[in-house]
């Protein structure tokens, strides 16, 4: 009797260690399923179904396979970088913006992420760096282009075995990219959807009809009015304009959306003069 209750024991034990482990899996529509249905069995709601699976509607067909997955949150705070969070929950950046409809890779504290853990994406490198999103989309199509070289059986450890080549280059190129003079700023933003706002900068950059220009406002004395930067947490951008109340080292970060612009605040961060 002994012996059977420790069996049993081992069983639960094993159970629930093999539950903890289990994020997401796919599972295969079946004729007659809902969304709904799926999401009630699967213990989490259509619109997570619907994000995950990139659905615009609750239209399914037997025969598809979807991918389902417990839903976390996470809060920002001050010193995150979208970059940190993918990395600390094992997915990817451009996941992270997918998933919660961001539109550049700029944070501020307090926003509150959807991760879905345990979701891979093998379209990119998990060690993309988030302040290049050019080099993200290089990840992403070099092996689309490798891949019809060989066989159809060769091409799918063609593409696992280029993944880490991206990852190895990604801090070497981070590295390189800021290759010119530093300076520590405070950081505040700015938008030009304000009224009377003209929306044109000191250098003659219409921000209303270019609303995804980089574009950061400088004492010309400190940071050369034209000239490219690179911004921590904000990426390249142009020095393009100025201000009234940006003297020495500030800067005035151009952001489109007002609210996010608010919500920036006041931060110090460092800028790298490229040219």
């Amino acid at each position: 009797m002994l012996k059977k209750i420790i069996s049993i024991l081992a069983v639960a034990v094993l159970s629930v260690t093999v539950s903890a482990n289990v994020f997401a899996a796919s599972i295969t529509v079946q004729k007659g399923d809902t969304l709904w249905a799926l999401s009630r069995a699967n213990n989490t709601s259509v619109e997570n179904i619907q994000k995950l699976n990139k659905l615009t509607s609750d239209l399914i067909h037997p025969g598809d396979i979807l991918t389902v997955a417990p839903e976390t949150r996470y809060t920002v705070v001050k010193g995150d970088t979208l970059w940190d969070i993918a990395m600390d929950h094992d997915v990817t950046v451009s996941q992270l913006m997918d998933w919660n409809k961001l539109y550049s890779d700029l944070i501020h504290p307090g926003l509150n992420l959807v991760i879905f853990e345990g979701v891979k994406d093998t379209t990119i490198s998990l060690n993309e760096t988030p302040a290049q999103p050019a080099a993200e989309t290089k990840a992403e199509s070099a092996p689309a282009v490798e891949a019809p070289a060989p066989t159809q059986a060769e091409s799918a450890p063609a593409v696992e075995a280029a993944a880490p080549a991206p990852a190895e280059a990604a801090p070497a190129a981070e590295a390189a990219a800021p290759s010119g003079k530093e300076i520590i700023v405070e950081a505040t933003a700015y938008t030009a959807s304000c009224e009377g706002c003209s929306g044109i900068t000191a250098t003659g950059i219409d921000l209303l009809s270019n609303p995804n220009q980089k574009v950061i406002s400088v004492d010309p004395s400190v940071i050369p009015l034209g000239s490219k930067v690179y911004v921590e947490g904000y990426g390249e951008a142009i020095a393009g304009d100025t201000g009234g109340a940006i003297k020495g080292n500030k800067i005035d970060i151009f952001i489109p959306s007002k609210q996010d612009a608010i919500n920036f605040g006041r931060q110090q961060v460092k800028v790298t003069i490229l040219d």
